[in-house]
């Protein structure tokens, strides 16, 4: 059907009477030119006529042409010895989610002792870490009880089985206020559950409830002005990270043993990176997304943060997979992650980036990030310098334009009707996509097979996995990203998402994994980029990384002991 002059006509007057009270909007020429310039750059060589008829289809055929196999399989390493005392509620809660989970499945622990634990430690500390916005003491225990009641008469236990975990407050449970951190749904409570929820349920996983994050998932510095100020375990007066804030702040804090983010530019990687654990970003399409609030459906994924690599292999291998309720999901089969994760790495090439990922970069965060080197080459792996494509800044700068658009098309109708419910900054934020043309969106979505496929050619060429920073900077500080107008706050924060919203745009896996401590005393980490649908060989990478290093054991400086 076509559309009539008269909706144009009425849509660019709703549009128009939207307030252009915003600095951000500046940018977006910027952005336009750098768009338009390379489109045009690869229509001489007719690239988009020659491109899959989808993006999907792009990161399926790039799958197809390494076969779908993992590079060197190699040898099994010894398992990691590992373990954890089960006495006290603290020790309980220390332990990592595997661990928690074996314990369980062989009877050392009960479901309730690790729910009972969790929910002492909640009580006792996040009056200070504010990372829960709802907590579901009652509905947790008891199916914890209904869990140690089935393993009591022979039940078999799910890998995830009386394991206590909580989400960022997105993902949705039928009767279950979801506020998605916003006061437009304070009182939200949605007919259906999220399917990642029922894939946790069927595995065992005891939910305790929604964790805090950015006002409808809108910023990476974890800031919300409708919420307590949620806290970086490291240092209360340093920044969580967004917009996974509360995911990353409760497992750190050894709340829950592992919590569900989503990233749409970095916001499981971020606050993984910030708090000093482990997080994946999956493949788009690799996770249903039914059932979750959408913020930009191009480029959100969801997926775990967890105290280990291989806690965030487990978890995603649970979730993971296609799902007739969300037609954007990959048929593609989901491996035993942990099968292969115990497998040698000796062989297998890291690319080293000259270019993009370490520009701007801390001196601090570098240094940590070199340092990694050795402790791969050590486990055999081949390091490979590789320049960066030129493309990389362009898809920088193409990225916002889809969040920016796609966010304002979703909350339209709120904005015409709540506009003062929501915070200046998310507000502002919003505005900007409604001044970018459909063209430009089109051109920006037509854009992103041809840079797939450059990037593809350019680092998996010539590498298994490509090793980045996460932050290019060390934690900021809450005085640093207190919100202000103006271009200085503006370069903060799109500073913090350099590294990681490319990433979202190609569509591409990507593990964060602490790997030291800046000057200042905070966690800094490295991410591992792969191929499509190849986590299983970044989840390889990271557990050896992490069986030859304690960073991921350390206890956060800002919490009792």
């Amino acid at each position: 059907m076509a559309i009539g002059s008269e909706t144009i006509r009425r849509l660019n007057e709703e549009c128009q009477g939207i307030p252009l009270a915003d600095e951000r909007v500046a940018e977006l020429p910027v952005e336009l030119g750098q768009l338009h310039a390379a489109v045009e750059a690869a229509r001489p060589d007719h690239d988009f006529d020659r491109l899959p008829a989808s993006f999907e289809q792009a990161l399926h055929a790039l799958r197809a042409s390494d076969g779908g196999a993992e590079t060197n399989a190699g040898t099994a390493a010894a398992p990691d010895a590992g373990g954890a005392a089960a006495s006290g509620a603290d020790e309980i809660a220390a332990m990592s989610l595997c661990e928690a989970a074996d314990a369980v499945a062989t009877g050392d622990l009960s479901a309730t002792d690790l729910v009972e634990a969790a929910l002492a430690r909640v009580d006792r500390l996040d009056g200070a870490l504010h990372a829960f916005i709802r907590l579901d003491a009652e509905d947790a225990l008891a199916r914890a009880r209904e869990t140690d009641r089935n393993r009591g008469s022979g039940g078999a236990a799910g890998p995830l089985a009386g394991v206590p975990m909580a989400h960022k407050d997105m993902y949705y449970r039928a009767g279950k206020v979801s506020s998605c951190g916003s006061r437009i749904r304070r009182e939200f409570r949605p007919a259906a559950t999220a399917t990642v929820l029922q894939r946790l349920d069927a595995a065992g996983a005891i939910d305790l409830g929604g964790l805090a994050m950015v006002e409808f998932a809108m910023g990476p510095h974890g800031f919300n002005a409708h919420l307590p100020r949620c806290r970086n375990v490291w240092d209360f007066e340093r920044i969580p990270c967004g917009s996974s804030s509360g995911s990353g702040t409760a497992v750190a804090g050894r709340l829950v043993y592992a919590a569900l983010g989503s990233d749409t530019g970095g916001s499981i990687r971020c606050p993984a990176a910030a708090n000093g654990v482990a997080g994946i970003n999956p493949t788009m399409g690799r996770v249903s997304r039914f059932g979750c609030m959408p913020m930009s459906w191009s480029l959100d994924v969801m997926g775990p943060l967890a105290r280990t690599v291989r806690d965030c292999a487990r978890v995603l291998g649970t979730i993971a997979g296609l799902d007739e309720n969300d037609a954007t999901t990959s048929p593609e089969p989901v491996p035993d992650y942990e099968a292969t994760i115990e497998q040698s790495v000796r062989g297998l090439r890291i690319g080293i980036p000259a270019g993009y990922f370490d520009e701007d970069l801390d001196p601090g965060v570098a240094a940590a990030i070199e340092a990694t080197h050795a402790v791969f080459e050590g486990l055999g792996a081949t390091l490979v310098p590789l320049a960066m494509p030129a493309l990389l800044d362009t898809v920088s700068a193409i990225h916002p334009l889809v969040m920016k658009c796609e966010g304002a098309a979703n909350h339209l109708p709120w904005k015409r009707a709540r506009d003062a419910d929501y915070s200046d900054e998310v507000g502002k934020r919003l505005q900007a996509g409604f001044f970018i043309p459909a063209t430009d969106y089109v051109n920006a979505l037509q854009y992103r097979a041809h840079a797939l496929r450059v990037f593809a050619d350019a680092v998996f060429g010539a590498c298994d996995a490509l090793l980045t920073p996460v932050l290019p900077m060390p934690t900021p500080t809450l005085a640093d990203t207190a919100y202000r107008d103006g271009p200085a706050y503006l370069k903060m924060v799109v500073g913090l998402t350099r590294n990681t919203r490319v990433v979202n745009y190609l569509g591409l896996p990507a593990l964060s994994v602490t790997c030291g401590f800046t000057p200042d005393g905070m966690p800094t980490s490295f991410q591992l980029i792969g191929r499509p649908f190849d986590e299983a060989l970044l989840f390889r990478l990271g557990h050896q990384y992490q069986r030859e290093t304690d960073w991921h054991r350390r206890w956060p400086s800002a919490l009792p002991a």
